[in-house]
This record gives C-alpha cells, sequence and structure tokens, in this order.
C-alpha cells in the first residue's frame, strides 16, 4: 500500500443511546454503550492513516439515515452513507429521491437491512423485499447484505437474480471464528465467486473472534478464503468501529487488516486496492 493510494475505512458506525434505542446493545456491549460521534473518530484516522469513510446504518431508522446523510454533509471525511429504508414499501425509487434532496444527500451510497436477524431466514427471497433491492440498484446504490451463514443461500439466490445491482456482503457474512469450524460458512460462500455484482468487506472479523485472545493467526483463515472466493479487486476494508473496540483499538484493527494481508501473499497494489481503491469504486464515493 502506498500513501498515494487512498485509504478507506468502508464501514464504521456513530450512536448515541441517550437519543435513540439499540436492541442490539445489549449489557454484554456494556462498554461502549455511550455515545460515538465525528469527533471521536477524527483523531484515529489521522492516527491511523485513514483518509476517508463509509458510515453504515444501525436502526432501522429513516430518521436515522438522515441524521447521518446531515453528519456526512458536514463532516468531509465522511465520503459516504450507507442508509435504512423500508424495502418492502412501494416508494423506494421515490424515497431515495427524497433522502437524497436533503442536507448531504450526495453522500448517499448505499442502503442496508439487518437481514440477520429477521426471523426467516429467506427473507431476502420474498417478493416485496426483492422489488425494494430492485428499486435500490436502478437509483445507483449498492445493498449491503447483512447475513450469516445461515442466510447466505437466499442472499446468492438473490444477487444472482440481480446481475445489474451492485452487492457487498458485510463483514465477510461473520465468519464464526470463535467456534473454529469454519466449514459451513466456506462452503456457502463460494458460490459467489461467479456473481461479479458482489463484493465483500474484511470487517468485523475481530469480534467474531474471541475479544480477549484473539490473533492475527485467526483471521488469516476467514480472509484467505475469502481471497480465494473474491479475488482482491472485489474485497473492501472496514474497521466496524466502535463495535471493533470490544476487542481492539481503532489502530490496532488497521494494523491487524495490513497484516493479515501481507500474510495472505497480496502484492502492494492489490493491498492498495483492498484497503481504499475499491470502496471509492465500489460505492462511487467522490
Amino acid at each position: 500500500m502506498t500513501r498515494d493510494s487512498p485509504v478507506v475505512d468502508a464501514h464504521h458506525h456513530l450512536w448515541d443511546p441517550a437519543t435513540a434505542d439499540y436492541p442490539w446493545l445489549t449489557d454484554e456491549l456494556a462498554s461502549i454503550r455511550r455515545r460515538f460521534d465525528t469527533d471521536d473518530l477524527a483523531p484515529l484516522l489521522a492516527t491511523a492513516g485513514v483518509d476517508a469513510t463509509v458510515l453504515v446504518q444501525t436502526r432501522s431508522s429513516v430518521a436515522e439515515t438522515e441524521a447521518f446523510l446531515a453528519v456526512a454533509g458536514a463532516t468531509p471525511f465522511v465520503k459516504g452513507v450507507v442508509g435504512w429504508l423500508d424495502l418492502t414499501g412501494p416508494g423506494v425509487v421515490d424515497e431515495i429521491a427524497r433522502l437524497r434532496s436533503l442536507s448531504g444527500g450526495d453522500r448517499l451510497v448505499g442502503i442496508r437491512h439487518q437481514v440477520h436477524d429477521e426471523p426467516d431466514p429467506d427473507w431476502l427471497r420474498q417478493p416485496d423485499v426483492r422489488r425494494g433491492i430492485v428499486g435500490v440498484g436502478s437509483a445507483g446504490l449498492v445493498y449491503d447484505l447483512l447475513v450469516r451463514t445461515r442466510e447466505l443461500p437466499a442472499a446468492v439466490d438473490t444477487a444472482r437474480a440481480m446481475p445489474d445491482v451492485p452487492f457487498v456482503i458485510d463483514h465477510l457474512a461473520k465468519p464464526p471464528i470463535r467456534d473454529g469450524d469454519l466449514g459451513t460458512w466456506a462452503a456457502a460462500l463460494v458460490p459467489f465467486g461467479e456473481l461479479s455484482n458482489v463484493s465483500a468487506k474484511v470487517s468485523g472479523l475481530l469480534t467474531e473472534a474471541d475479544w480477549a485472545r484473539w490473533t492475527v493467526d485467526d483471521l488469516v483463515p476467514p480472509v484467505r478464503h475469502a481471497l480465494d472466493v473474491f479475488g482482491p479487486d472485489r474485497l473492501l476494508f472496514g474497521s466496524d468501529w466502535p463495535v471493533s473496540l470490544l476487542a481492539a483499538p481503532y489502530e490496532r484493527v488497521v494494523a491487524a487488516t495490513t497484516e493479515v494481508l501481507d500474510r495472505a501473499g497480496l502484492a502492494a497494489p492489490d493491498r492498495a486496492a483492498v484497503m481504499g481503491l475499491n470502496a471509492s469504486r465500489i460505492y462511487r464515493l467522490g
């Protein structure tokens, strides 16, 4: 990675439990159950040498999407927002147009829903959901797939049925690193290799490992498999900050990612692609 190549954190969050409800911020996550904003993140980016970011939704809330766009409009380093809207509603394209008309609306680059929290593993196969995703793609946006192994079959069917929609799988679909058995996850990821419209984020892996005792060795097998499936041109670095603080400080997340890529044998141009160039291209960051 050379410093004339941008480093883009393609996946981070902001939140404030004093002003909104986050059901997933359970007692197990008490250490991060506080406000995190761009003032907290800015010095971390500077120390780690990160140039730009993509801010990603945390709640099923259009109001949050509107607020994130306003943050992006006022924050030079936030180049993109992956927001939320009701995919099952009848006016997805009109809602995207409305969001784009708001302050910071030009930073809207994608839409996401917490698919892995849906009771139905086939939620992505529902006709109204698919109609909404088609609308996301027709508006020129990326659809982020927040899924685990259970939902990968429906995800691959959806992506295969929509070759004109760009998809990004968040957190490599959360490989069960802590359990040590990657076989089912790895097999379910393989079919995406033939789908050129699907990329994936090397993000959120530290918190799928043992938070207190993880090592880079734990991260190498899933990342090597992801490289085999997607290649270096379809992988994007993301920190998953501040969730990542459960396992490591921000700078350590960045360093661990670059070390894993080195251990996987990536040459400098391919590391630069994963660490920033791919995010700039796939999300069409300004």
